[in-house]
């Protein structure tokens, strides 16, 4: 009787990542220019996050407070707080028990059918919260 040689296991195909999905979006909706701004991008996950945060119950004098905090220590580096954000928002997820990847991935497919609507409600933000 003959053994059977297995194969080596492949590694799965990869899709692109989340990251790189988003990527596209944010080009077809503000262009390559806003797209790549580092400070606009900066100030629109500050805005969704203060959103994400009044979407959970805090006041305006709890957001305060924090940014008053955050801003009495010296600023970290951007990898660790990325990793951060990645940790407190799964665990925020967890608590609220909302599946992270299943929200982020209806957001994607909802944020791809309003392209228009979002980047004429982006045109018109006052140019304090702009970047640019």
């Amino acid at each position: 009787m003959s053994e059977k040689t297995l194969a080596a296991p492949q590694a799965p195909v990869t899709l692109a990542t989340f990251q790189q999905r988003v990527a596209p979006w944010v080009v077809a909706c503000f262009g390559p220019q806003a797209a790549l701004d580092g400070e606009e991008r900066n100030h629109r996950f500050l805005e969704e996050s203060i959103e994400l945060a009044q979407a959970c119950g805090a006041t305006a004098e709890q957001v305060k407070a924090m940014v008053d905090y955050v801003y009495s220590r010296p600023a970290g580096k951007v990898e660790q707080e990325a990793g951060g954000v990645l940790v407190t928002l799964a665990a925020l997820c967890e608590a609220r028990k909302v599946d992270i990847h299943a929200a982020a991935e209806t957001e994607l497919s909802a944020i791809w059918q309003k392209v228009d609507a979002i980047r004429q409600k982006w045109q018109v933000k006052p140019a304090h919260i702009r970047a640019g």
